[in-house]
């Protein structure tokens, strides 16, 4: 009786404390997201951690840390975007971080958490979780095992390669809510993470020189003979205190994987300008002759530190940089900067942008909340509009070379490419022969067998009469049933406060229940999958889908915690450099002040320490950045499909954007980088 007194006392405790469980709706409450972290499996595109914001959204409104494990329906098209679900289990002993990685195993079907930054909690020392797509739960695979001191950091750059069972994490950021203990002021990493999944361990290997890297971007490629990582982008951290400068974005560096072994390029082209927390991903021809990196957005460093609007496209191996069809124009940023998103690349055809944070809209509207804040590019441009920005095709599986790409290398849709070097040559000799060479893709045989978990009684084990054991199995059985029903009343009873603590809003949508099955089959024919070894479990469990309400159905008072727009990865102000002009800039973003410009760092072939010289300064890239949304402001191209849901004012029409009167308009919402 003591101790279902305690468990009882405990749950009226926690049921009185403000809980984003029962006060909010991953779906219906849904406004924003950033700074999270995603991965695809199969048909299934999973979105993990980071920020959300909730409905009502205002200036005094709070970040809250995402508890939930939410996946997008890559076979569906509602609204012309994946139908998002919230069903997937994660307790609250399961870390949600920001500016982590998720690494994704199709092969053995599990989801791996790596790094990342607490939120208004410490630290805890690191362990590696892992999400078991068949089974619907959560393990806890210890602390790192394998060679070298492993120390997760936050906002690096991850990529994951299922056929080959590895994953990477290069750079990010040691700080107060990334590493437990951590005193100082932040510091990035020069290392590059390499994870094995079948032996759960871990190797601390070298970076491609011994600066500082975080915030930037990296994808693989099936080049050479086992395939290539290319990094680009973000911040240097040259003096290890947290002074950020601009890393180039004509500095590309590739690692090869077979010979592990770093190298340097110059890219040429229309070089974007340095930015920071923008997301990319990597497509190829048909016939691999072109690899094309597509990247969006991203906050800028000062004086342009509002961000980027706009699309870039890294063409390799002629390492040309090439202006994307969004916006209009090649000197001019799209009116809505957005950064801290995500980018998944899709049957190689289509790339899913998942959230992110604007930095120059005060409306606090959501973000395309109808469709829970997804956007997509048609990386083939493969629609009656010819647009990059276009609605969701579940049964687009193949990628077409698109103009902007062929104008500059030549050859057809399915490949072909003439313009197979870059301009002034390889600035190595083993990149021109690394460059002609397809990584074969090897078949990964899974490492584990999936059984039904339902085991039949034995005969001999039988009594007639109940032990002990099966007295306090009822016991417990029953006191966690009774637990269950009054933190189901509470939440019940805190969802009606919330509801009727303000008046319902004229015009609002009433919630619309619908019941649908989970898929049955929890594998797939995806990339690198298997073909047979593993049965699914069947999942008969039901769930209901909500669709969004135009407008949020109640008015919750939000107490003042921390404004969106103040944000930081952490609340130190980084040193700055005095002999820069720049030195004492106003906090931005993760608690960085920014110097003018970057050092300059000397082209590195076969990768060797730099001697970068601090003091040599290069002038900061100009970059216009449009002042306002209005139609002087570029060229309005036709309209296009439905597709994104951008800020729109009776005076401006942004054409990543569905028309006025399409299916899920909304205005987007805005805080700045955080």
């Amino acid at each position: 009786m003591t101790l279902a007194l305690k468990f009882f006392l405990f749950v009226i405790v926690w049921c009185m404390v403000p809980k984003v469980y029962c006060q909010y709706d991953p779906l219906k409450d849904f406004c924003r997201r950033f700074g999270h972290q995603s991965a695809v499996v199969d048909n299934r595109l999973y979105i993990d951690g980071g920020f959300v914001n909730w409905k009502p959204f205002a200036a005094s409104s709070q970040n809250y840390s995402n508890p939930f494990l939410l996946y997008s329906d890559l076979s569906s098209s509602e609204h012309g975007m994946p139908q998002l679900y919230s069903n997937l289990s994660k307790n609250a002993t399961i870390p949600s971080v920001n500016g982590g990685a998720l690494w994704e195993d199709s092969v053995n079907k599990r989801l791996y958490l790596y790094g990342g930054e607490y939120y208004q909690t410490p630290p805890p020392s690191f362990s590696l979780f892992s999400y078991d797509i068949l089974y619907d739960n959560w393990a806890n695979l210890g602390p790192p095992r394998g060679s070298g001191t492993v120390t997760p950091s936050s906002y690096g750059a991850g990529v994951s390669i299922s056929w080959r069972g590895e994953a990477y994490y290069y750079g990010g950021w040691f700080n107060k809510d990334s590493v437990p203990g951590w005193t100082g002021p932040p510091q990035a990493s020069n290392r590059l993470i390499k994870y094995t999944m079948d032996s759960n361990t871990f190797s601390n290997l070298t970076g491609p020189d011994n600066v500082k890297r975080a915030d930037g971007s990296m994808v693989f490629i099936p080049a050479g003979d086992a395939g290539m990582l290319v990094y680009f982008g973000g911040s240097m951290d040259y003096y290890g205190n947290g002074t950020i400068t601009p890393q180039s974005m004509s500095q590309i560096f590739i690692y090869d994987i077979a010979n592990t072994k770093w190298y340097s390029q110059t890219a040429t082209g229309r070089v974007p300008e340095n930015r920071r927390r923008f997301c990319s991903g990597a497509t190829w021809s048909q016939d691999q002759s072109s690899y094309n990196i597509y990247l969006y957005g991203g906050a800028g460093f000062l004086p342009s530190a509002t961000g980027y609007d706009d699309i870039y496209i890294l063409t390799i191996p002629s390492f040309k940089w090439i202006r994307g069809p969004y916006p209009p124009g090649s000197n001019s940023s799209g009116p809505y900067p957005k950064s801290m998103m995500t980018c998944n690349v899709v049957n190689n055809a289509q790339m899913l942008v998942i959230g992110g944070t604007y930095s120059n809209d005060t409306t606090y509207m959501c973000d395309a909340d109808v469709v829970y804040g997804q956007h997509n590019m048609n990386l083939g441009e493969e629609n009656p509009n010819n647009a990059i920005w276009a609605e969701y095709q579940p049964t687009l599986t193949t990628y077409a070379v698109p103009t902007d790409i062929l104008t500059v290398v030549g050859g057809q849709n399915h490949g072909g490419a003439k313009v197979t070097a870059p301009v002034s040559g390889f600035d190595s000799p083993d990149m021109s022969v690394l460059m002609t060479r397809k990584a074969a893709i090897a078949t990964r045989s899974p490492t584990r067998v999936a059984t039904n978990t339902a085991t039949n009684t034995s005969s001999a084990s039988s009594s007639s009469g109940l032990s002990g054991g099966a007295i306090a199995g009822i016991v417990i059985g029953s006191l966690a049933a009774i637990i269950g029903i009054f933190v189901a009343g509470c939440c019940f009873i805190r969802r009606r406060q919330k509801h009727y603590k303000g008046p319902r809003q004229n015009g609002q949508s009433s919630h619309l229940n619908r019941v649908q099955s989970i898929p049955q089959s929890a594998w797939g024919t995806g990339y690198g999958a298997p073909s047979s070894g593993i049965t699914s479990p069947i999942n008969t469990n039901p769930m209901t889908l909500f669709r969004q309400p135009q407008h949020s159905p109640v008015m919750l008072p939000s107490a003042q915690d921390r404004s969106p727009i103040e944000l930081g990865s952490d609340g130190v102000h980084y040193q700055s450099n005095a002999s820069l002009s720049l030195a004492h800039a106003d906090f931005l973003g993760g608690g960085h002040k920014y110097t003018s410009s970057s050092p300059q760092v000397h082209p590195v072939h076969e990768m060797h320490t730099p001697s970068p010289h601090p003091s040599n300064v290069e002038p900061a890239a100009e970059y216009f950045v449009a002042g306002s949304a209005t139609q002087d402001s570029y060229t309005i191209p036709q309209p296009l499909s439905p597709h994104r849901s951008p800020l729109r004012t009776p005076n401006s029409v942004d054409p990543r954007g569905p028309q006025p009167g399409s299916p899920y308009f909304a205005p987007a919402p805005q805080t700045e980088f955080p």
